[in-house]
């Protein structure tokens, strides 16, 4: 008696509109879920293309450092996270440089100095650790030379 082999039927591979259509039926909700989907990506774009605006990637790297003005972007980062409901906050005369949780001019000048007195630390640091490295490579010079 031939035995009949019964082919299983594979389950095709549901796309991610189709699986958008099975989770809600309901074409407002779709559309919904995917215009969420459409912000969290510009989101991320966006926030990637400002990071890249703003950090020195490593010359290891071979990427060419770019020279874009941030601003547009800036916009459009804000603009999606607005649709989320992230606001900056505003003054009581709307530019956002109001008392309202902002920071006073006695705190910024305060601020300021101490970046200052910070980058002149550093400064120092450097130059201390280049000298360093200076006076390494001579007394190997000289201890080469006399061999």
């Amino acid at each position: 008696m031939p035995e009949e082999v019964k082919k299983k039927e594979e389950p095709k591979k549901k796309g991610i509109l189709s699986k958008l259509k099975e989770a809600s039926e309901d074409k407002e909700e779709q559309l919904a879920i995917l215009s969420t989907f459409v912000r969290l990506g510009i989101l991320v774009w966006s926030g990637g293309i400002l990071t890249l605006a703003y950090v020195d990637l490593p010359k290891a790297l071979q990427f060419p450092e770019q020279d874009l003005d941030p601003t547009f972007i800036a916009s459009v980062f804000t603009g999606v996270l607005a649709t989320f409901g992230v606001q900056t906050a505003k003054g009581k005369n709307g530019n956002g440089n109001g008392s309202g949780g902002g920071i006073s001019k006695e705190d910024m000048e305060r601020l300021i100095a101490a970046a200052k007195e910070l980058h002149l630390l550093k400064q120092l640091e450097l130059n201390r650790h280049q000298s360093k490295s200076l006076q390494m490579t001579l007394t190997n010079y000289n201890h080469a030379k006399n061999y």
